[in-house]
């Protein structure tokens, strides 16, 4: 049952993760691309972290942190550009 639900799980998250991709590349304005990019890299977090539980490796877990920690700055810089047009002051 769990590797059903597993699946399933990895499913949805790979089509998040799609139409994520999509706005990315389409988005009209820079904004909706931020936050395209900032939903993609907790989408990505999130498919690691099912493939870690399904191949039940700590290896998966590293990534996601590591993921986590990059995404969350990149997020911060991101918006600190589009607000003043500059990211280190």
């Amino acid at each position: 049952m769990l590797t059903l639900a597993l699946g399933f799980a990895q499913l949805c998250v790979l089509l998040a993760l799609i139409f994520c991709a999509i706005r990315l590349l389409r988005g009209p304005t820079a904004q909706d691309r931020v936050l395209a990019l900032d939903s993609l890299w907790m989408v990505a977090m999130l498919f690691i972290l099912l493939l870690g539980v399904r191949f039940s490796s700590m290896v998966y877990f590293e990534a996601a942190l590591v993921i986590a920690l990059t995404g969350f700055v990149s997020s911060i810089a991101l918006a600190k550009f589009l607000m003043r047009g500059e990211i280190i002051e």
